[in-house]
């Protein structure tokens, strides 16, 4: 058992608030990378949203990434751009655009998706 979970990986010291497979999390590995993080947003109640409102209450959340991989929000935040996001749209944009840029996108062919002039 690692980080007091029994499939989670050990990351950089970090003790997750939450199992990252569970109903919080990956909701038993059906739900991977960005769909964890779009659950934690209300479409409704939470626009504008500031990126580092967010991060300061999801900061230490994991994000299973794929079958081996989980960081934190945080880590995947470090380069969400902008600071704000008006609506729930915008939002999925910088934050796929940022998972794709940096390596948190699985999926096969999501480099193909990486231009820095679009989303």
């Amino acid at each position: 058992m690692r980080n007091g979970f029994a499939v989670a990986p050990q990351h950089a010291g970090m003790d997750w608030p939450h199992d990252p497979d569970g109903e919080e999390g990956s909701e038993g590995r059906r739900k991977y990378g960005h769909a964890v993080i779009a659950k934690k947003v209300d479409e409704e109640e939470d626009f504008p949203l500031d990126r580092d409102e967010f991060v300061e209450e999801y900061g230490d959340h994991p994000v299973r990434l794929d079958y081996e991989r989980v960081v934190s929000v945080e880590e995947i935040f470090e380069h969400v751009e902008p600071d704000e996001f008006e609506d729930f749209v915008a939002f999925h944009k910088a934050v796929g655009r940022a998972m794709r840029e940096n390596d948190y996108w699985f999926y096969e062919g999501a480099e193909q998706f990486v231009d820095a002039n679009e989303a």
